[in-house]
C-alpha cells in the first residue's frame, strides 16, 4: 500500500497518514462498538459483516484502478485514504469480533495451535499466490486494479465462511452508554488494573514500531533505488517469516503461556529497524539481502495476536471486547504522531528516525519481564527464580 501511495503522487507526510488510520481505524470503532458485540448473540455476524465491508473496500480501489487505468487524478490520494481508512475500521471491528469469538470457543491451551494452524495456511497461500500472481501484476508501473480484485474476492469468501461458524448465542446485557462515558470506561480499565496498565504501555510502545511499516518499502525504493519488483520478494519474506515465527510461538504459547512468547517476540522485532539501517549501508550485499528485513516485519501481525491473547487470559469473557477495544486504543495512541514522522524521514533522514523507534521498541519489550502470568502451573523457563506464580 505504501507503493500504491506513492504511484500516485504521495508525499513523505502522506504516506505518514497510512499508520494513522490504520490503527485509528482498529481502535477507535472498536471501543464504540464493543458493547454492541458483547451484546451480540452471536458474534460470527459481525465478524461476518465486517469482513464483507472489507471485501467492497478493496473492490472499490479494484473499479477505481481498471477504469482509471494509468491516468493520475488529482483526487486519486484522497480517495485512496478514504477508502484505506474504511477498510482498517472494518479490519479494526472485524479482529475484536474474531478475537471474541476465540475466546469463547477455543479453550486456553488451543489457542496457541489455533495461531499456528492459521497462520503457516494463511502464509503458505500468501506465497504461493505472491510468486504465481505478482510477477505479472508488478510489470510497468504496477497492475494494482487486478491486485486489488483477487485480495476483494479472497474478503469475500473469508465473510461466507464466518456465517457457517457453529456458535452457541450468548445472553449479555449492559445498558447504551453516552460516547463520554465509553472512553471513560476504558480509562477506568488502566486506572483498576495494574497488570493491563503494563499491557496497554507494552502495547503503545510496540506500537510505534508501525509507524516505520511505510518507510521500510521506501527506503528499499527510493534510498536504496530497487525496483518495484523487488516488492513481491518483500511480500514472500514477510508471510514466509510469519509462518516460521508461528511454529515455535504457537507450541511454546500453549506450553508456557503468552506472557514468555511475547517477550521472545517484542525482542525480536527491535532487530526489524536495524537490520534496515545496516543492509541500506551495505552496498550489494544490502539490495540482495534487504528482504530479510521483512522477515521480521512477519512477527508484527503475530504479536498482536499475541497481545490480544493474554489479555483474554487475563480479563472475564464477559469483558473481553472492552479490555481488546482498549488494549487496541492504546497501540493506536503512538500513530497520531506518524505524519510528523514521514515528514522527519524527509527531513532527517531514514536513519535517525529508525533509530529512535528502535530505542522505544526495546522500552517495551524490558517491560514485559513485569508482566505476571495469568497460567497456574506454568513455569517461565527465561525467569531466574523456579516459583511458580499464581
Amino acid at each position: 500500500m505504501p507503493a500504491v501511495l506513492d504511484s500516485i503522487g504521495g508525499a513523505g507526510w502522506l504516506r505518514g497518514f497510512l499508520p494513522v488510520l490504520n490503527r485509528a481505524g482498529q481502535s477507535i470503532p472498536p471501543v464504540l462498538l464493543a458493547r454492541r458485540i458483547k451484546v451480540m448473540r452471536k458474534k460470527k455476524w459481525a465478524m461476518a459483516c465486517c469482513t464483507f465491508l472489507m471485501a467492497c473496500s478493496f473492490l472499490s480501489l479494484s473499479i477505481i484502478w481498471l477504469v482509471s487505468g494509468d491516468v493520475c487524478h488529482w483526487w486519486n490520494p484522497g480517495v485512496f485514504l478514504a477508502i484505506y481508512a474504511l477498510f482498517f475500521m472494518s479490519v479494526g471491528v472485524n479482529q475484536i469480533s474474531f478475537v471474541t469469538l476465540q475466546g469463547k470457543l477455543i479453550r486456553v491451551t488451543h489457542r496457541g495451535r489455533l495461531l499456528l494452524v492459521a497462520n503457516v495456511g494463511g502464509a503458505a497461500c500468501a506465497v504461493i499466490f505472491a510468486l504465481c500472481l505478482l510477477p505479472y501484476w508488478l510489470q510497468d508501473e504496477g497492475h494494482f486494479g487486478l491486485i486489488f480484485g483477487f485480495a476483494g474476492s479472497c474478503f469475500a469468501l473469508s465473510a461466507l465462511a464466518a456465517m457457517g461458524l457453529s456458535e452457541s448465542p450468548d445472553n449479555y446485557s449492559e445498558s447504551p452508554s453516552p460516547l463520554r462515558h465509553i472512553f471513560r470506561g476504558a480509562a477506568q480499565i488502566l486506572r483498576s488494573d495494574h497488570n493491563f496498565r503494563r499491557l496497554a504501555l507494552v502495547g503503545a510502545l510496540f506500537g510505534t514500531s508501525m509507524m516505520l511499516f511505510p518507510h521500510y518499502q521506501a527506503l528499499g525504493l527510493k534510498e536504496m533505488s530497487l525496483t518495484l519488483d523487488k516488492i513481491m520478494w518483500w511480500v514472500v519474506a514477510q508471510n514466509i517469516g510469519m509462518g516460521l515465527f508461528s511454529f515455535p510461538v504457537g507450541m511454546l504459547a500453549d506450553k508456557y503461556g503468552y506472557r514468555l512468547v511475547l517477550r521472545l517476540a517484542m525482542g525480536a522485532i527491535c532487530g526489524a529497524p536495524l537490520s534496515a539501517i545496516a543492509l541500506s549501508h551495505a552496498g550489494d550485499v544490502g539490495t540482495s539481502y534487504f528482504f530479510l528485513v521483512f522477515v521480521l516485519v512477519g512477527l508484527t501481525p503475530l504479536t498482536i495476536k499475541m497481545l490480544n491473547n493474554y489479555t483474554l487470559e487475563i480479563s472475564e469473557p464477559a469483558d473481553h471486547p472492552r479490555y481488546l477495544s482498549t488494549l487496541s486504543l492504546c497501540m493506536t495512541t503512538p500513530m497520531l504522531l506518524s505524519p510528523l514522522i514521514g515528514g522527519l524521514v524527509d527531513v532527517v533522514g531514514f536513519e535517525a528516525v529508525f533509530l529512535a523507534i528502535t530505542f522505544l521498541m526495546i522500552t517495551g519489550w524490558l517491560l514485559t519481564f513485569g508482566l505476571k502470568e495469568p497460567r497456574r502451573h506454568v513455569i517461565d523457563p527465561l525467569a531466574t527464580s523456579t516459583a511458580v506464580e499464581a
